[in-house]
């Protein structure tokens, strides 16, 4: 009976922490440092070891500072940064991406999620899509999920034949070698949650209006099949861990954990500085006395139906 209780404990709070995670999607668009001077210390007193709210706050803002100052690193050296983010649906990649560009220029730094290749796509040599998508100079390029679908959903879905795959495997090393020599700093981010959590992730999305255009024909399948992306991904990183470009694997269980430490991990493999700035003075207004403002016809205005 107390295994029960504790149970339902568990799975009361991590609904919980699901509901509070939307909430915290919208304030953290208004996070600042007079925000959060007013947030009360125990706000949303977490489970035993879990990072409350407050505390997660001050570190992601602390965070995403630093990752202002990478950018700006980025700029000044003409650094190229690409940045894989995969994992099992509903692992939190897209959360973790959202945390990590929330704050920077998207001229700089820009998501790239490719939708399901065309017919003249399936002719071209595999990598040759993602190819126009690789940064200049200057620039941070996120891919959310990333040549390793040949690895993953199309090899689980019969997407691809084992051949092609089997050519995936003896290519990439390369591939990403040539990026790697090229001066691109590569990083590669597998995001593993459990089985029971995707499940509860997944339900979340069913039961949440606002949720559901996540869940894809292919999300559903995945749960079906999650032993056979298990083997998929278990030869994957075996096969593509490679030293020039080696994988690194995020507990996804808690999201808040996991966008914290991820974007940590991020910022120490690029050995940044920060870059001075010359200071931003507002220039005065000039006043033109030729200049009459004309008047906006009211049938222009947006009805203010708030």
């Amino acid at each position: 009976m107390d295994t029960d209780k504790a149970d339902a404990q568990s799975l009361e709070d991590r609904i919980q922490a699901e509901l509070e995670d939307n909430i915290d999607e919208e304030l953290e668009q208004e996070l600042g440092d007079e925000l959060l001077a007013r947030l009360p210390d125990g706000i949303a007193a977490p489970p035993d070891g879990d990072v409350n709210r407050r505390q997660y706050f001050t570190e992601l803002l602390r965070l995403q500072r630093e990752l202002i100052k990478l950018q700006d690193w980025v700029v000044d050296q003409k650094l190229k940064m690409v940045v894989l983010f995969e994992g099992r649906d509903a692992a939190g990649k897209g959360g973790a991406i959202k945390r990590v560009t929330q704050r920077l220029n998207p001229r700089i730094c820009r998501t790239v999620a490719l939708p399901a290749p065309t017919e003249r796509e399936r002719t071209q040599w595999y990598f040759q899509r993602y190819v126009p998508h690789l940064p200049a100079g200057g620039e941070i390029v996120l891919f959310d999920r990333s040549w390793y679908n040949r690895a993953g959903v199309e090899r689980v879905m019969g997407f691809c034949s084992e051949a092609d795959v089997e050519e995936f495997f003896r290519t990439v090393p390369e591939f990403e070698r040539m990026l790697v020599r090229s001066g691109i700093v590569l990083l590669k981010y597998w995001f593993s949650i459990t089985d029971p959590e995707q499940n509860l992730r997944f339900q979340m999305r069913i039961h949440d209006p606002l949720k559901q255009w996540k869940l894809s024909p292919m999300d559903l399948q995945s749960r079906r099949r999650w032993e056979d992306y298990t083997k998929a991904k278990e030869e994957m990183l075996a096969r593509t861990h490679i030293a020039e470009a080696p994988w690194w694997v995020v507990d996804g269980n808690n999201k808040r954990r996991a966008r914290l430490n991820c974007i940590h991990h991020l910022l120490q493999q690029v050995p940044y500085h920060e870059v001075v700035h010359t200071p931003v003075v507002l220039p005065e207004r000039e006043h033109k006395p030729d200049y009459s403002r004309h008047p906006v016809p009211e049938s222009m205005y947006v009805p203010a139906v708030y």
